[in-house]
């Protein structure tokens, strides 16, 4: 992940829910209140870059946390029912452009054993799903296109890759057959 890579951007962005566990001067602007103190126990959604930062403030030597993370509403318990019932339905994109990189970045900070063996087994069958679409372009057109319309970045490149592979070894067998039945009329 680069400094100047705009998924890792965009991954940042993505707002999470924090509980402040102290009371700070002069950041009621965050909640929308200017000149105010944020209150502790207020609840804030945060953008992840600075969520993560106050996270793990404890580490850098504070006495306690600046915030508590909770899930972001992408990851909460009943999508995670979903994705488990079947991952192949949920529409990812909408609840997160970079899907897959958000769930990293958040396992990153919060022990959650049970969302990694989710998270896996819904890259996993989507991943299988993925390339069948784009295997079959013509099932695409049919039946797949909203399924495509859900897939999130990580995703899209993905069927993007498998797609052009796909399409290179067509060309390359059509080819190769062209040329056996040139060498057989000499």
């Amino acid at each position: 992940m680069s400094y100047y890579d705009i998924d890792a951007i965009l991954t940042d962005a993505q707002k999470v829910p924090c509980i402040f566990e102290i009371t700070i001067p002069g950041l009621g602007y965050l909640e929308g209140n200017s000149n105010t103190d944020i209150k502790q126990g207020t609840r804030v959604e945060l953008p992840l870059w600075l969520a993560e930062m106050l996270g793990v403030s404890q580490r850098l030597g504070t006495e306690q946390n600046v915030v508590t993370l909770d899930l972001p509403p992408a990851l909460a318990p009943r999508i995670q029912n979903a994705l488990k019932a079947n991952p192949c339905t949920v529409d990812l994109r909408s609840l997160a452009s970079h899907y897959y990189s958000l769930g990293e970045r958040i396992l990153g900070l919060l022990e959650e054993d049970e969302l990694v063996d989710i998270l896996s087994e819904t890259f996993k069958k989507r991943a299988a799903e993925i390339a069948d679409h784009a295997h079959n372009p013509q099932g695409v057109i049919s039946s797949g296109g909203e399924f495509l319309k859900g897939l999130d970045e990580n995703e899209r490149q993905l069927f993007k890759t498998a797609h052009e592979s796909a399409k290179a070894i067509r060309t390359f067998l059509s080819d190769r057959n062209n040329i056996k039945k040139s060498y057989t009329q000499i």
